[in-house]
């Protein structure tokens, strides 16, 4: 792997060299010619299926897919001078660095929507992610401030695992099976949780109905307020974290089905049902699935001194069998805390770890996966879209604005509020 910071770069080198080292050499066609075609785009998440209702993009204006690097870099930090403090952009940890470069401020999802929340002043947030974390801006956001999300194709394959609908349907036929009256502590049969990964439709259900959102951070103390509340919990869309989280709490597996939607009662029987204390919906991480037990073996073959660190999304015998499991913020303070050269073996997003090992050379830090294989929704901003985007603001045209309804704001914000005052433990 090159000592760059770009994925962009080491896939055009690799590519050359060894087409075989990375998931798909699709992943050097440019974006607006993928967006032509439905899916989420090369990269961990080309075989999963796309909901029909997923945005689409339209067309960007040629110009823009003329233009080179050096072109677009001048257009852009033209634009953001133009535009001043009107404007603020925002950059993911997963985002590749020719993006991160133009960001105003760089984190995970919840770190993000709290900038967004403080950046009262600004007119307009860019929001250099995926569409779920664009409506999290915007819910947080002032009622005057527009968010945009330079591609509207960048979804997220794991928020569309569990649709409103979906949820509503689980909703039901849960309240069959348990009745809707607290018991003698007054908790309620089931407390709805979302990760901080999924549509403010879904956020919304959690508000509606006493629940709450968490993030990979705070899981544990959500899941604790939860408990405190409801006698068990249904925990979506991502099935990991949440059997991570509850085991590492002392939940026996056997206590957390899976719940499958296009199956009665998600698949299980009532008694499992009635024996759970979390329903985990049947969702994942594309990214964060592709890391194995064998690919830590084979890192502490390598060196048996390598640190491991996973991201809790990861299958359950990936972040048991590794030294550290934590969120994006947990990784990257890990890294800068480490006084001593060290070995580090990362189970994460790979334009993370390439921008870490750039940022701290006196470590010897490498993605777990040895395939690269970006987050396909992640790759499909693109530079060319910010340059358009920040250009149309100057000339007063918002494209591609993020707006959640009313009926569906109230009760996200009410959830994330609950999320917020949920504080992660040290």
């Amino acid at each position: 792997m090159t000592t760059t910071a770009s994925v962009d770069l080491t896939i055009r080198d690799i590519t050359a060299d060894s087409p075989d080292s990375v998931c798909t050499t699709d992943l050097l066609t440019a974006p607006w010619d993928v967006d032509t075609s439905p899916g989420y785009g090369p990269g961990a998440s080309m075989d999963d299926t796309i909901p029909t209702t997923a945005p689409r993009q339209g067309e960007l204006p040629q110009e823009y897919r003329d233009a080179s690097d050096a072109e677009l870099d001048g257009r852009i930090r033209a634009a953001k001078q133009t535009l001043g403090d009107r404007v603020v952009v925002l950059g993911h940890f997963y985002q590749r660095d020719e993006v991160v470069q133009y960001a105003d401020y760089v984190g995970d999802s919840f770190q993000l929507a709290n900038a967004a929340k403080a950046r009262q002043d600004a007119e307009a947030i860019v929001f250099c992610g995926v569409h779920f974390m664009a409506e999290t801006a915007d819910l947080l956001s002032g009622a005057d401030q527009r968010v945009i999300l330079p591609n509207l194709a960048a979804g997220c394959s794991m928020a569309d695992m569990a649709s409103i609908d979906q949820v509503e349907e689980c909703w039901e036929q849960l309240a069959e099976v348990y009745g809707t009256e607290p018991d003698a502590e007054g908790r309620v049969p089931v407390i709805p949780v979302t990760y901080m990964n999924s549509s403010a439709a879904i956020k919304g259900f959690c508000g509606r109905n006493g629940g709450i959102v968490c993030t990979s951070s705070n899981a544990e103390t959500v899941l604790e307020w939860a408990f405190e509340r409801g006698q068990r919990v249904l925990f979506f869309p991502d099935q990991h974290l949440g059997r991570n989280t509850a085991k590492h709490m002392g939940v026996d597996l056997e206590q957390m089905p899976l719940w499958n939607p296009a199956r009665p009662l998600g698949g299980n029987t009532e008694q499992q049902l009635d024996d759970a204390r979390v329903i985990l919906w049947q969702g994942f991480c594309s990214v964060h699935k592709r890391f194995t037990v064998a690919q830590i073996e084979e890192a502490r073959r390598d060196d048996p001194n390598v640190r491991v660190i996973v991201h809790p999304e990861c299958p359950m015998e990936v972040v048991d069998a590794a030294d550290e499991y934590g969120s994006t913020d947990y990784i990257t303070k890990a890294i800068a805390g480490a006084t001593e050269p060290t070995t580090f073996a990362i189970g994460t997003e790979i334009n993370l770890v390439q921008r870490l090992a750039a940022e701290y050379p006196q470590h010897r830090i490498s993605c777990l996966d040895p395939i690269v294989c970006p987050c396909s929704t992640m790759y499909r901003i693109h530079p060319g879209y910010i340059a358009w985007v920040l250009e149309q603001l100057v000339a007063g045209v918002v494209e591609n604005r993020i707006q959640v309804s009313d009926d569906v704001a109230e009760p996200a914000r009410l959830a994330l509020e609950r999320m917020l005052a949920a504080k992660p433990k040290a």
